[in-house]
């Protein structure tokens, strides 16, 4: 729901740059031996299994989503593993009348605590009613309580990706005053930061916040800014030792199209981020503080009826996974060294259609695909050794 909201500004803002299902031939299509594994529903009303995120949390799994009951009426959903193929339901405690109707679609784990983001659109204007979930001792997952205007209210864009670090956690996300951040020591009260002079918007951009990591000593923030003269975004990003100052850093857009950063990860001892460059899904890396355009894979469908955005990224050592929209479908790809992408067969497809999703997570190990095609959300895994490396 809030990444449709991202997503419709990247899908006009591609066709302007004349988005093309054209692009170089594909490397040789990669072929992993896909694992599938079964969700127990949890106790409750009957629904459908709906998967939104998932993370890989020390020798644990965690998958989050919500019950779709049979008359549309949704309710938190979470899954926890310590082999990936043995799964539990997670009881969970909301706090409020959304809470208990909230969809998970974001989670994250620092030094085994699990933090999540959920919503459930409501209220006289139908907006996204948003809290954070923190993983309790006692192994529930609890609605944290909050003002309504810390997520919400007049000036609320959206609530987008959480990650976890040394010393804390950073919420990425937009608010009418542009890119925004929440801080927190530890997971369960968050604070805002949103009239940062470097994140904010000025007379001469407007910025919006898409995914968080902390690359071992500092957090780095990335996003895209439309500018005042240039009909396409560019990409953007931010450091912040502390989370609550930060320094934008020089991004090159690779382009003179459309370009942003939409998901980030560390890559061992650099920083990988992709985003859409042009008709193309692009990369970019971060290498002694200083930001690359790198390769392009992929196409953009210029007959989708969908916006194209990226939907996962994982990485372990020099190894990385992305999965996407390019419109139409969502669609996989894996480095498979040298800087080579190439396509990744999955044993479903979903079309880009409302909330149908395919996201990745990751260990040292293995891959864990996350599915979601209207119907059924459902979860395979695979060795990283059969994905080309």
């Amino acid at each position: 729901m809030i990444r449709r909201t991202c997503a419709a500004v990247v899908a006009a803002a591609a066709l302007l740059a004349g988005c093309s299902s054209s692009g170089s031939p594909a490397a040789g299509v990669l072929h992993p031996r896909w694992h599938e594994v079964v969700l127990p529903m949890p106790s409750g009303p009957a629904g459908r299994i709906a998967l939104r995120a998932a993370t890989a949390c020390g020798s644990a799994w965690y998958v989050v989503g919500a019950i779709v009951g049979t008359d549309g009426s949704t309710r938190p959903a979470a899954w926890t593993s310590l082999d990936g193929r043995a799964w539990r339901s997670i009881a969970t405690a909301p706090a409020d009348y959304y809470s208990r109707r909230a969809i998970l679609y974001a989670v994250a784990c620092q030094d085994g605590q699990v933090v999540a983001i959920g919503a459930k659109s409501g209220g006289a204007h139908g907006n996204p009613r948003t809290a954070t979930w923190r993983l309790r001792n006692d192994g529930v997952l609890q609605a944290v309580g909050a003002s309504f205007v810390l997520y919400g209210g007049a000036h609320a864009l959206s609530v987008n990706r959480v990650a976890g670090g040394p010393g804390g956690w950073v919420i990425a996300g937009a608010r009418s005053s542009g890119a925004a951040v929440w801080v927190s020591p530890d997971g369960a009260t968050f604070r805002i930061v949103d009239h940062d002079p470097e994140l904010a918007s000025n007379e001469s951009r407007t910025t919006s916040a898409l995914d968080v990591v902390h690359d071992g000593s500092a957090w780095t923030v990335v996003g895209r800014a439309e500018q005042t003269g240039r009909v396409s975004a560019v990409p953007q990003a931010w450091v912040s030792s502390d989370g609550s100052r930060w320094t934008a850093q020089a991004v090159p857009p690779g382009t003179d199209g459309f370009a942003d950063l939409e998901r980030v990860v560390r890559e061992d001892d650099v920083l990988l981020a992709v985003g859409i460059r042009d008709h193309r899904f692009g990369t970019w890396r971060r290498t002694g503080g200083s930001w690359h355009a790198t390769e392009s894979f992929g196409s953009l469908d210029r007959h989708g009826t969908g916006a194209p955005f990226v939907s996962g990224l994982v990485a372990a050592g020099r190894r990385a996974v992305v999965a996407a929209s390019d419109g139409a479908v969502f669609r996989l790809w894996a480095e498979a060294g040298a800087r080579t992408w190439r396509s990744v067969t999955t044993p479903t497809r979903p079309a880009n259609n409302g909330d149908d999703l395919l996201t990745v997570a990751a260990d040292d190990d293995t891959v864990l695909l996350v599915s979601d095609d209207g119907t059924s959300g459902r979860v395979w895994l695979t060795p990283w050794n059969t994905l080309g490396r």
